[in-house]
């Protein structure tokens, strides 16, 4: 059987409901609040942008160690076969893009 209540007990469970559902309006009108609203968006760039910046790190780093792991043998010596070609390439590049620099001034 359902236990009786009291017409106190029915009023204080009104009154608690009230308190609830005032908390949850409360909470709701936060959460919509455009400044809530513009600042969550912002957290959630913010967050992808360090993820994907930190991914871009680890490939970086990852290439520049595979990039010096083919420029010198197993015992460490350096591998010359490689090494020219590589510097030569960097030289020309450097060079073109002082020579595009020249040529947009002149």
């Amino acid at each position: 059987m359902s236990e009786v209540r009291t017409p106190a007990q029915i009023e204080a469970d009104i009154v608690r409901r009230r308190e609830q559902l005032a908390e949850t309006l409360d909470e709701i009108g936060v959460r919509m609040h455009p400044k809530t609203i513009i600042g969550d968006a912002r957290a959630r760039v913010a967050s992808h942008v360090d993820h994907t910046a930190g991914r871009a790190v680890v490939a970086v780093n990852r290439l520049v160690t595979d990039v010096k792991g083919s420029l010198h043998d197993e015992a460490g010596a350096p591998r010359f076969e490689r090494i020219v070609p590589v510097a030569l390439l960097a030289v020309g590049v450097v060079g073109l893009l002082a020579l595009s620099a020249r040529r947009k001034r002149g």
